[in-house]
This record gives C-alpha cells, structure tokens and sequence, in this order.
C-alpha cells in the first residue's frame, strides 16, 4: 500500500511539475523533458523485459500445480474444474460490459489524444487476428523462440500451457526437477521486477513529467474516467456471484449478502483476500452453513488458485487502453484477449496485484494488438480498481465454495 500511494505521488507531482514548469517558460525545458523520456522510458523497458520470461513461468508452474492440486481428490478436482470454468467466463463478460460502458460514457476526446500524444512511441505490436481463421492460426507458433521476440502472445500462452501439462505426464523424478527450475525462473524474475518497482516512483514521475510538460493538466480526465470504469466493469463482476451462490449453491440471495459484509469490509481495508480468509471461513461455516469439509479444501483454494476479478478486470484494461489509442476491437481481437486472459491469471496465483500488474496484463494487450506503453502510467492509479478486484475475489470464492457444498 506504501508503494502504491508513492507511485500515486510520483504521477501527481510528474504532471504538476511538468505543467508548472511548462506554463512558466522556466529554461532548458527541452534538455528536461529529453532526460526525463530518457529515464522513464529506461524503467519501461525494464519492465518489459521481465514479460516474456517470468509469465511463461509462471504459467508452466502454475499448471503443474494446479494439476498435482486437482488430483488430491474428489473436493478438490471440482473445485479447479469449476474455477477453471469460470475465469474464461469473467473474462468474457468484462469483454461485453467494457464496450458497453464505454459506448455509454465515451473517454474525454482531448484527455485521451493528450495522454496518447505524450507517452512513449510504441514499439513491435503483432498483427491482430481479423477472422476466425486468422484466430485459430494465431493459437500455434511455429517457432516459439519467434514468437516471443515478436510479442505473439496468445501462441506464447498457448505453449506454455501445453508445455505445463506435459511435464505432469513424464516421470515423476524429472517432473519434479522441471517444476522446481519453472518455480526458480519465476522466483528469480519476480525479484528483478521488485528491484523495477522500487525506483518505480522515479519512473513514473519522469514519464509523467513529460506529459504534463507536453499536455498540462489535459491528461487528468482520462486517469479519472479510466479508474470509473475499470472500476463499475469490476462491480458487475463481482455481481455474477450473487446469482451463482443462489442458483448454483442454492443460497438465499438475502442471506448470502448478509454474510458476505464482514468479509468484503476487510477486503476493502487490506485489499487482500489473504487477510480476508478467516472472515470468509466465518461466513461459510457459519450463517451459509456449509459443510466443514468443503470450506477447509474449497475456500483456501479458491484464495490460492482462483483470482476471478482478474481476466475480467485485465481484459478492461486493455479494451481501455484500445480506446484510448482509438483502435475499434473486433470480435476475434476480444476473443484473443480472453483466451490469454484466462490462461495467465493462472500466472497470478498467490502474487500481489501491484507487481503482475505490468507482467499480466502486457500479454493480453499485445494478443489483442493495443499498445502497451501507457501502462507504465495506469499502474500508478490501479490502487483504487485493486480495491474492487479484491471485494470480487472474496464474494466469488464464498460463492464457489456454496457451489461445491452444495454438491457434496
């Protein structure tokens, strides 16, 4: 959270100072700006570089987890076979209610250009599928080392998770040598993006410095518009387990959102669905009355394993990002997204949001075509949308978990 509320800083004074320096004609504003594109679009690329690396990872040993997981027995296969259903479906419905918002409450025209205008170029974006055969082609790479220097995500993704499956059919012993290498790969990234992050407020400064250099205060409106629906995209989310507890964990509609108030006022507080648990054990086991043996396997999966807000909510990120760069998605550049989407929130299983952040969602913006520059800026407003991320993930794993009991 300290982090969080430093990079927030570090845009604020980046935008008022550049205005500021701008509007007063105060000297070398040229040589300022040029050093500060210079030192912000070197912390960019270090973000960068930690993508491809540290998501293949994560998704190979995510797999094999979840597939050592699954197999522990009957409670907990359903459960990663539910969960497993219904990311894809987050995903998909973020993919309707984005647009739709967007249609409803358009980005502010001049925010946008200005934002765009000051943000570094951007760089090699795979060609996005235009048809269904175009889709289908772009699941399979030819060459994988290619691939990912071209930035073909969803091939890239795809590999991964084959290449994770498969390790859990070969001998046991090897098995075991593969996933600790994957889970030392992402270990060992993950330390390099935490080494980014901390100087992250002087890379966001300085990249924010040159855009209110460049644009004033004009940039302003599009932060405020992005976290509003980003956020409301995330508030229907989090519906979609009300009716889920109700039809699929026959669970009283009345008292499921009783029981779920003192688990979603600690998420709001901790923005954790860890420091959630025990709040959301005392709602399964007590007022829903599940059965014991369910709320001690299901729940704590479901906290590990299953982050439902967060297809859905990268997918919002991206289908803004497009319209801030005025691309018009198609069909199948959505259906892209999704896809990529559902496969590398398996990558943020037990992973602070603030450090995928960059890592996850760059995957997804570069299978549907959109830029990925600008989230550079758009970590630094993500805290609020995190809070409803978090209130999205605790609901739906109290309601997944009523599904299960329901059934057992």
């Amino acid at each position: 959270m300290i982090r969080a509320w430093q990079i927030l800083t570090g845009l604020a004074a980046g935008i008022a100072l550049g205005a500021v320096w701008d509007w007063a004609g105060w000297p070398a504003m040229a040589q300022t700006v040029a050093g500060a594109e210079a030192i912000g679009g070197l912390w960019l690329d270090a973000l960068k570089m930690t993508i491809v690396p540290l998501v293949f990872a994560l998704i190979v040993s995510g797999i094999v987890s979840t597939t050592h997981a699954a197999a522990a027995g009957r409670v907990t296969g359903r459960s990663i076979l539910l969960f497993a259903l219904l990311l894809p479906v987050g995903a998909a419905v973020s993919a309707l209610v984005t647009p739709f918002l967007l249609a409803l409450w358009p980005i502010p025209e001049q925010a946008a250009a200005a934002l765009v205008a000051a943000t570094p170029p951007a760089g090699v974006i795979p060609a996005a599928a235009t048809g269904p055969f175009d889709f289908i082609r772009a699941f399979i790479a030819p060459n994988v080392i290619e691939a990912a220097a071209g930035g073909a995500m969803l091939a890239l993704a795809v590999f991964a998770l084959i290449f994770g499956f498969a390790i859990t059919r070969i001998e046991p012993a090897r098995q075991a040598g593969l996933r600790t290498f994957f889970e030392a790969i992402a270990e060992a990234m993950l330390v390099i993006v935490g080494w980014v992050l901390l100087v992250a407020p002087i890379g966001v400064f300085a990249l924010a410095f040159v855009v209110g250099a460049q644009t004033g205060f004009d940039s302003l409106g599009a932060f405020g518009h992005y976290v509003a629906i980003v956020s409301l995209t995330l508030i229907v989310i989090t519906l979609l387990a009300y009716p889920l507890a109700v039809f699929g964990g026959r669970i009283r509609l009345g008292a499921f959102a009783r029981a779920m108030i003192p688990a979603q006022s600690v998420a709001i507080s901790t923005q954790s669905s860890l420091a959630s648990l025990p709040a959301m054990i005392d709602a399964a086991r007590g007022p829903l009355a599940q059965p014991p043996q369910v709320v001690g396997i299901t729940l704590p999966l479901a906290v590990s394993l299953f982050r439902f807000t967060s297809p859905a909510g990268n997918m919002a990120v991206a289908i803004y990002l497009a319209g801030l760069h005025g691309i018009d998605l198609s069909f199948w550049q959505l259906a892209a997204g999704v896809v990529v989407a559902a496969i590398v929130s398996v990558a943020a299983v037990g992973i602070a949001s603030a450090v995928t952040f960059f890592a996850l969602m760059a995957p997804i913006c570069l299978a549907m075509g959109v830029p990925i520059e600008l989230l550079a800026l758009l970590i630094a407003v993500e805290t609020i949308p995190d809070i409803f991320r978090t209130i999205g993930n605790v609901t739906a794993d109290v309601a997944v978990t009523t599904v299960i009991g329901g059934r057992s």
